[in-house]
């Protein structure tokens, strides 16, 4: 099939291109190998914010005191915080699904490869499709690079994707995590805090 515009990679930067290429009138299709959102939103940034949040929440209720609240028995259950960020990735997943269709982008599923001339071959199941396109937009994103003498294992070295699933964590390591995550983000709050403080004085100077 032939396209006036061919994104390879459905992340921020590809799916986005994709939408502002159909809304100025080219046919366009969009490849990706995996989930539409590609890493960021499945992997990256959206679900550890997800992380983050429920983090923030354990944070503001082990301090519930501090704001004259008093609350007894408080349980992490790292499954569920898990399930929540995976879920929130999902949804927003479906979303940019949504956007595709709207705005009449077809959606190739599959592993593409560049090949001669103005050719994309895109594997899936198997099977090899080409198509062409006048222009080939390459957004495929980036990914942890495994370092050769320290391999990801999934227990002491994990990748992005181990990090985000549920099977490596006991409840000693998961409060450590949301402790190690809420001092984390109490530093930012400072950090945010003291910038703003600093840039205020330099203003009414």
């Amino acid at each position: 099939m032939n396209y006036d515009i061919i994104v390879l990679g459905s992340g921020p930067g590809g799916y986005v291109t994709a939408i502002r290429a159909s809304q100025l009138g080219f046919k366009t299709a969009i490849i990706e190998k995996e989930s539409l959102g590609g890493v960021c939103l499945n992997w990256g940034c959206i679900p550890t914010k997800a992380l983050l949040k429920s983090a923030q929440v354990f944070d503001y209720i082990n301090h519930a005191e501090d704001f004259g609240i008093k609350v007894d028995g408080v349980q992490s259950d790292f499954p569920a915080v898990i399930k929540r960020s995976r879920d929130v990735a999902d949804g927003m997943s479906n979303g940019i699904a949504y956007l595709m269709k709207k705005n009449k982008i077809d959606v190739i599923n599959g592993f593409g490869k560049l090949k001669k001339e103005n050719i994309v071959s895109v594997t899936s199941d198997a099977k090899t499709t080409d198509y062409s396109a006048k222009h080939i937009i390459i957004a495929t994103g980036a990914r942890s690079r495994v370092l050769p003498n320290i391999p990801q294992d999934g227990k002491k070295i994990l990748g992005y994707r181990d990090a985000l699933f549920n099977n490596f964590c006991t409840r000693a390591r998961l409060e450590n995590i949301m402790s190690l995550i809420s001092i984390y983000l109490t530093q930012i709050a400072k950090k945010v805090y003291l910038i703003f403080y600093i840039n205020l004085l330099e203003e009414l100077q």
